[in-house]
């Protein structure tokens, strides 16, 4: 395509300016049902993320820095050395390197956006891993 737009890092920036979820291709990592949705900009990544009730949200950490806020769901999350239970509108900032996870509590799934900076090709490659699912519907 020749209209593709690379930021400084190499990742494709969204031509897209209003978006629906599911008009976003997705992947999903395991059987369990944890998925993920991707769209990249000059400077960042945002991500939305659905956990099974019950999952392991993986204690990780990673150079970039990650803001986070919670949709739906409740989880028992750990950042650095804070761990505490949070719910629905409830949010967490991860600054690069530093360790963070959880466990999805109840009946419900979890459901969060991820804002990740700066855009850069390391989360892609989670991404790649994963198995494709096509987008539920087109743009309109």
């Amino acid at each position: 395509m020749g209209d593709r737009q690379l930021n400084e890092h190499g990742v494709e920036r969204t031509q897209r300016r209003i978006f629906a979820w599911d008009e976003l291709d997705a992947v999903r990592w395991d059987d369990e049902g944890t998925a993920g949705q991707i769209i990249s900009g000059e400077h960042m990544h945002l991500i939305r993320a659905v956990y099974p009730a019950g999952a392991i949200y993986e204690i990780h950490h990673h150079p970039h820095e990650q803001f986070s806020l919670l949709l739906s769901g409740r989880l028992q999350l750990t950042v650095g050395d804070e761990t505490r239970e949070i719910g629905p509108g409830d949010g967490w900032y991860a600054p690069g390197d530093v360790p963070h996870g959880g466990v999805v509590l109840g009946d419900e799934e979890a459901v969060f956006i991820d804002v990740y900076s700066p855009a850069t090709a390391w989360i892609l490659g989670q991404f790649d891993s994963a198995r494709h699912i096509p987008a539920r519907r087109s743009p309109t």
